[in-house]
């Protein structure tokens, strides 16, 4: 069974929307992944309007954080909450300046939500994704650069979202009961260390 529902996460009010719906129809939640995200190819900092920065802010850092907000009280013991941040967080995209910043605010978001649950046995975990072939990637960069993203990574490609999929079962399963705080670089080998 599926919930769908269309929505701005950046607005307060459609992620306490969000919850209800989904307590609603399902009567719990569980797991909860936050993966809304926007990023803007931009050469400069002095290119990022300040529109620009304020909606990636928004988008990256404000809706995951109020749609946690909004979903804690209704987290028991054994929930999880899976983060998306990104592998440039850790080498510093030159042309996703706002982007990169949002998704190092999701590492530390995660960090200190992951001490700060873990005594109500509540995981909070994040993947760091490599380049992964979404609609996001095409939306983003120039067509001259799409050829060539993934091939930095040791594996030298770009991979599909099913290479991905089993990372967030782990995190939302069992088997990763003793895991939390950690970032999973799913990568191809582009980060290694």
């Amino acid at each position: 069974m599926c919930l769908l529902l269309s929505g701005d996460i950046t607005d307060k009010s459609f992620c306490k929307k969000i919850v209800n719906e989904t307590l609603k129809r399902f009567g719990k939640i569980d797991i909860l992944v936050n993966n809304a995200g926007v990023q803007y190819q931009q050469d400069e900092l002095t290119s990022i309007s300040d529109e620009q920065f304020d909606w990636t802010m928004k988008v990256n850092v404000y809706g995951m954080f109020y749609l946690t907000k909004e979903v804690l009280p209704h987290l028991k013991s054994g929930a999880s909450i899976i983060n998306l941040t990104s592998v440039t967080t850790f080498y510093g995209e030159p042309q996703l300046i706002d982007y990169v910043t949002t998704k190092g605010a999701i590492v530390g978001f995660t960090r200190s939500l992951a001490r700060n649950l873990a005594l109500k046995k509540i995981r909070v975990n994040a993947i760091a994704p490599g380049f992964f072939w979404t609609p996001l990637q095409p939306a983003c960069w120039t067509e001259d650069k799409i050829p060539s993203l993934g091939s930095d990574a040791a594996m030298a490609r770009g991979a599909m979202p099913y290479e991905l999929a089993p990372t967030f079962v782990f995190l939302a399963s069992d088997d990763s009961s003793y895991m939390t705080g950690q970032v999973i670089h799913n990568n191809g080998g582009q980060i290694m260390g």
